[in-house]
């Protein structure tokens, strides 16, 4: 063990330097600079454990040595040093470490730009450390990390806001829904819509019977107006319910209206128990139709008509868009969030919890 830490004294005496030195600059609170700074203690571990011939080992007493020469400085766990070392494994290649001051960057890079167009290192540098453990141990793929971390940017999600978005896998849901968007809005607003949607939509914060009422859902999501608008995502604001609009004489009345912020246009929701009919589509055109005309300001982009089933073939749901002349998406909502094939596959069936009970019932008589 002697021979095998002849060199751990250089390698504590080098990250209390970093760590005394950052603080002496003032720079260990800027988000950037305690990226680094791991980044770098990730980077010595790795070295050294290669050079040394180093086990494991070397973490949870670098962890209790830090702690009783720097006792004031927090984040040095064994746990937090872990992390350290899968950051830098993570994002060890050149282009990742580019870390940049604010006072840095050039004009073009203070200007708000696109999430597509936001560069890997400069997200990787600005999404905060705790968002970083949630990342690297709950997503494998660099790409899947990449978007959620441009998503963390944008819409400035909190660390739990953003586990609620991993695990309801929203990468894959955002832009699926079927709509005519792209015939129907200019390319920048079309793009921007695609975005802003997504499809199934999950409601499992509802808790309805098998044969529920579209009014009861409605009502639901009202009264979750908070994780329906999380669901729904960043910029939605809700105007009303069963939203009155008088036109020739008669009343009519929308599900749920919002207005959203960002894309600065009404968004009409409809609601249906059941899989999607052609003939809804035709219902929320003139919706949509009645928005534009009497509730929507001058200055305000088209209204958007979103329809929720519960389930769409989407042939018939793209034959349904065509010559509708308002931009419509449809998309599917559940109200269960469905397990992930591997743990299906480990439940037992309701046969083979009966067969289980009827057996220890047996013992038992």
């Amino acid at each position: 063990m002697n021979t095998e830490l002849t060199f751990y004294g250089d390698l504590l005496g080098d990250i209390k330097a970093r760590i005394q030195a950052a603080q002496v600059c003032a720079l260990i609170m800027v988000n950037g600079e305690l990226l680094r700074l791991y980044w770098e203690i990730g980077q010595l571990i790795e070295t050294r454990q290669k050079q040394q011939g180093w086990g494991a080992f070397v973490i949870p007493r670098l962890a209790h040595d830090l702690h009783n020469e720097l006792p004031e400085v927090k984040g040095f766990s064994e746990r937090n040093i872990k992390r350290m070392l899968a950051f830098y494994r993570a994002y060890r290649e050149p282009d990742y470490f580019v870390p940049q001051a604010a006072a840095q960057l050039s004009d073009s890079e203070k200007v708000p730009q696109p999430v597509a167009q936001i560069a890997t290192r400069n997200l990787l540098w600005q999404v905060p450390w705790g968002h970083h453990a949630v990342l690297l141990e709950k997503i494998k793929d660099p790409a899947t990390r990449r978007w959620y971390m441009a998503k963390t940017l944008e819409f400035g999600w909190s660390r739990s806001i953003l586990l609620i978005q991993i695990e309801s896998v929203a990468h894959l849901r955002e832009g699926n829904t079927v709509n005519n968007f792209a015939s129907r809005l200019p390319a920048p607003q079309s793009d921007l819509v695609q975005q802003t949607l997504k499809d199934p939509y999950l409601f499992d914060f509802l808790t309805l019977e098998k044969n529920f009422h579209e009014r009861e859902l409605e009502t639901g999501l009202v009264r979750h107006l908070e994780k329906f608008l999380l669901e729904l995502g960043q910029g939605f604001a809700f105007v009303g319910r069963q939203y009155q609009v008088s036109v020739g004489e008669e009343d009519f009345y929308i599900d749920l209206l919002f207005y959203h912020l960002k894309l600065r246009c009404f968004v009409v929701i409809e609601l249906k128990r059941g899989n999607f009919k052609p003939e809804y589509a035709g219902k929320l055109n003139f919706y949509c139709n009645l928005v534009d005309d009497v509730i929507r300001h001058e200055h305000d982009q088209p209204t958007i008509g979103l329809m929720l089933c519960q389930g769409k073939n989407r042939v018939i749901a793209e034959y349904a868009l065509r010559g509708i002349d308002k931009p419509i998406g449809i998309a599917d909502y559940d109200l269960v969030r469905a397990l992930p094939e591997s743990l299906q596959s480990s439940l037992p069936s309701i046969e083979d919890i009966e067969a289980e009970l009827g057996a220890e019932a047996g013992q038992t008589e």
